[in-house]
């Protein structure tokens, strides 16, 4: 039998041949690019988000994009536009009309969210507004954090033998309080396997209408805080006492719920589970310059 050569773990340089093969789009002044950041771990960014990130001269990015992933701009123009419920908000009239004023200016304008763009993202109502204003623009779609996220808390979404659906529900308004009109009942009937984004101080409620809706209460419930990254934390429950585990957990982090039968899977998965996230040097001085050109530039150099 023919041996295998070990490889080093730690390869940049192949990493980089393997990159440099790849043409990336042009990335025009005047435009503007709506990308998505993936859940936290920067080895989950698309390199169309890499790209972006290396080439925009402006970056209006979300709260949830962590410092370790901003520090791969090229730009020092990093302004943030943030929300977080209950928290200083940024309004999203605002963002629209900074997005415009900027691409006017002739400037690269990256608009960069915490896991996709168009999934509670609300990048649907700013590539609206981009249209409106007659503004050239281009959708990049990124890792969401309940699917990210849960791919690294080892608990797959859905299970021939156990799960078949899965549904994805934001936590909170404008206010921070549960959505009016969220139809908590049907939701517990109509998937498998529930995904909150930002649900944390909701908790309780949520385990009460789904309880009260008829699902288990020995249903498995998973608090997953800061996922993908270094401070990634996982918190077991069920539905009869999420609760009362939710009342202990900060509430600072971005935190996902999973609920479902898929949740008894992370006992046996997790213990052989490489998830260590990609890290990233902060030395902004080694970041290259961003690239003026017409014609499609090498996505890494």
């Amino acid at each position: 039998m023919t041996a295998v050569p070990r490889r080093d773990a730690a390869e940049p340089p192949a990493l980089a041949r393997a990159a440099a093969r790849l043409r990336a789009p042009v990335f025009a002044p005047g435009s503007v690019w709506l990308a998505g950041a993936g859940p936290g771990d920067p080895g989950l960014l698309t390199l169309h988000a890499a790209h972006a990130l290396a080439t925009a001269d402006v970056v209006l990015h979300d709260a949830l994009v962590p410092p370790e992933i901003l520090d791969l701009a090229a730009t020092p123009h990093l302004e943030p536009v943030g929300k977080r419920a209950g928290a200083m908000r940024t309004a999203q009239l605002r963002i629209n009309q900074r997005l415009i004023a900027l691409a006017r200016q002739g400037r690269r304008v990256l608009r960069l969210k915490g896991g996709d763009p168009l999934v509670f993202g609300r990048g649907g109502e700013e590539a609206l507004a981009l249209v409106a204003a007659d503004i050239p623009f281009r959708i990049v779609p990124g890792i969401s954090a309940g699917i990210g996220g849960t791919a690294a808390a080892a608990i797959p979404l859905t299970h021939r033998s156990l799960a078949r659906s899965v549904a994805f529900v934001t936590g909170h308004d404008q206010r921070g309080a549960l959505p009016e009109g969220l139809d908590l009942a049907a939701l517990a009937h109509g998937a498998d396997v529930l995904v909150f984004y930002m649900a944390l101080r909701q908790a309780a409620p949520i385990a009460a209408a789904l309880l009260a809706a008829g699902r288990r209460a020995d249903d498995g419930v998973a608090f997953l805080s800061d996922a993908t990254t270094m401070r990634q934390r996982v918190t077991l429950a069920t539905l009869a006492t999420a609760a009362s585990v939710a009342a202990t957990l900060p509430r600072g982090a971005p935190t996902l719920i999973v609920v479902g039968p898929v949740v008894a899977l992370r006992e046996v998965l997790a213990p052989l589970l490489a998830s260590a996230p990609m890290t990233a040097a902060t030395d902004r001085a080694a970041s290259p310059a961003p690239v003026v050109s017409s014609a499609p530039a090498v996505l890494f150099a």
